[in-house]
């Protein structure tokens, strides 16, 4: 699936991953492949990427929104 995260000053990740790990309002949760359609909030802590080689990459954020639709992640972050 595609993922691609945003900040106000620049696009901080754009490419193919297997996973993504979100720290939500709630707590955590992890985007895989084929997910269904959704909207959520995010809170402050790290995103974790799998990439297709199986690398593991974290972004800290403040905060945001996600948004996926179509195998297309998109993460609008603080």
């Amino acid at each position: 699936m595609n993922l691609e995260i945003i900040t106000p000053d620049k696009t901080i990740y754009q490419g193919e991953v297997v996973l993504v790990q979100l720290p939500g309002l709630d707590g955590l949760f992890e985007i895989l492949n084929n997910h269904a359609p959704m909207i959520a909030a995010l809170g402050k802590g790290r995103v974790k990427v799998h990439d297709q080689e199986k690398n593991e990459m974290f972004f800290p954020i403040n905060g945001g929104v996600i948004e996926v639709l179509h195998n297309k992640v998109l993460v609008l972050a603080e």
